[in-house]
């Protein structure tokens, strides 16, 4: 087992030797103000799940990303995001043994507990789109989750550091957002978690003990950013009091702080409800990107199965619609489009749609620019109230920009792949995050869907509902009949009348 855990000062808190001693048993850490992350490597054999191991040997890789709905802060190199819950990627092994596709359904409920509502990856996940063949790099069917909470951390524990050592004293209950990734190739599971910053008001203190076994490996970095000299390379100092430079170029970069999103749906919403999605004057300026780069705003919509977008309202070209709500294109889309199928026919998880976003004109910038995506709700099963809570994730927001042909992100070892939205842009695509914003708890959108009230007694009791329901439907068969009968009869009549006439 390999362990590396990285601290990443920001500029405002300087780092100074007491703040860390090694010792030739451990590195105890004091007081450190950074955002952190914790990535373990194992072989698959290595991994103390005889069923995790079975299911992974017929899949030829596996990404899982698990990101919390509350607000947390991202730096650079761990300039990404994802849309809160679990999202995962799975692309089988041709001539695997689980034809059936159940085993990723049981990997998941294993890994993060049983209230994953999955049956196979056939029949409950999607195709991702496909943007350009050429530079297709999703897997082949998408997944996603409403997750608040996990059991991840105990599967760690019990499972892969098997209770000793650094990985096992992360607190991964507390991390901002885990990642889990495996590949037929390498036979490698590895497990990336990342909080934003320290989860007490005093900073990092802990110890990092040296591995108990001669095969394990820990790696320890203490950096601290700096600024770049390339546009699109990320620069940082090891032991910044004795400083150690280095940089790399970069796919994913942080905007400035003030450079944030806002989600919304106005109410009343009805059953045709509007994202609407709140860019600051600083999320519309052109990024900081080499000059000889194109940029373009985008954002990634993730939604339930239980709300929908109309692909053809979208998808058209239509100048002043797409005006009316700042939009320029849907780019992709892929997942339970069935414009007329209610929740409880849709077997898949939702949909995923890519839009590229207008800004205003250059010295034009508003104060606040408002995108707005017409959205619809499905019908939902009864309830006693005669509402149902829905959840909405926020999307992510971002500019993607082209890198030069002679610039290589193969180099960064902390770059972050296979996000679900990443894979549909080129290899040398640099993205611009965009921040939610941190004015509201979380990142998720709670709507009131209006269902059928279910009633023990009264006029409009569910059950007189149904039987009502299924008698109109009797009765305009009947009446149909009867106007088809009547039709016969009378052409019939007019028939023998003309044959009458002819003798």
């Amino acid at each position: 087992m390999k362990t590396r855990i990285t601290y990443l000062q920001p500029p405002s808190s300087p780092f100074t030797s007491t703040q860390a001693t090694l010792t030739p048993s451990s590195l105890k850490i004091s007081d450190l103000d950074a955002a952190k992350e914790v990535r373990v490597t194992v072989d698959l054999s290595e991994v103390d799940d005889d069923e995790v191991r079975s299911i992974l040997t017929n899949l030829h890789e596996v990404h899982i990303r698990w990101a919390r709905e509350q607000p947390y802060g991202i730096v650079s190199p761990f300039g990404s995001r994802v849309s809160a819950g679990l999202g995962v990627g799975v692309s089988p092994l041709q001539g695997g043994d689980d034809g059936d596709g159940e085993g990723v359904c049981r990997l998941l409920r294993r890994m993060f507990g049983t209230g994953i509502e999955c049956a196979n990856y056939m029949d409950s996940f999607t195709s991702p789109p496909v943007v350009s063949t050429r530079f297709a790099s999703t897997s082949t069917y998408q997944f996603h989750s409403s997750l608040p909470e996990h059991n991840l951390g105990e599967y760690i524990v019990k499972n892969i550091c098997r209770e000793e050592g650094a990985a096992c004293a992360a607190e991964w209950g507390a991390a901002d957002s885990i990642d889990v990734d495996y590949d037929a190739v390498s036979r490698a599971l590895v497990v990336s978690g990342y909080w934003g910053q320290p989860v007490t008001p005093e900073g990092w203190t802990e110890e990092i003990r040296a591995p108990g076994r001669d095969r394990d490996r820990v790696e320890v970095g203490l950096l601290g950013t700096e600024k770049a000299v390339e546009a699109e390379e990320i620069k940082w100092c090891a032991n910044c009091s004795e400083p150690t430079l280095f940089s790399f170029p970069s796919r994913h970069h942080v905007l400035p702080r003030e450079a944030t999103f806002d989600v919304s749906f106005p109410r009343p919403t009805g059953t045709h409800p509007t994202m609407t999605i709140s860019l600051s004057p600083a999320a519309l300026e052109y990024p900081a990107a080499p000059e000889d780069t194109t940029c373009a705003l985008h954002a990634y919509l993730t939604l339930p199965s239980y709300i929908f977008g109309d692909k053809y309202q979208l998808s058209t070209d239509d100048p002043l619609f797409l005006e009316s709500h700042h939009l320029v294109a849907l780019r992709a889309v892929s997942g339970a489009t069935d414009l007329e199928a209610p929740d409880w026919f849709v077997p898949h998880w939702g949909s995923n749609w890519l839009l590229e976003l207008a800004t205003p004109s250059a010295g034009q910038v508003p104060e606040e620019w408002n995108v707005t995506v017409p959205l619809h709700l499905r019908y939902l099963r009864p309830s006693e109230s005669g509402y149902r809570s829905a959840g909405v994730p926020w999307p992510v927001v971002f500019w993607a920009c082209t890198a030069e042909e002679g610039t290589k992100m193969g180099t960064n070892p902390f770059d972050r792949l296979n996000l679900g939205w990443d894979g549909m842009f080129g290899p040398r695509t640099m993205f611009y995050q965009v921040h939610p914003s941190g004015e509201k708890t979380r990142h998720v959108e709670d709507l009131d869907v209006p269902v059928l009230r279910l009633e023990e007694g009264g006029f409009f009791s569910s059950k007189t509902v149904e039987l009502g329901t299924m008698a109109a439907i009797v009765l305009g068969l009947l009446w149909v009949l009867w106007k088809l009968g009547s039709v016969a009869r009378s052409s019939g009549r007019k028939k023998s009348d003309k044959e009458k006439k002819s003798q």
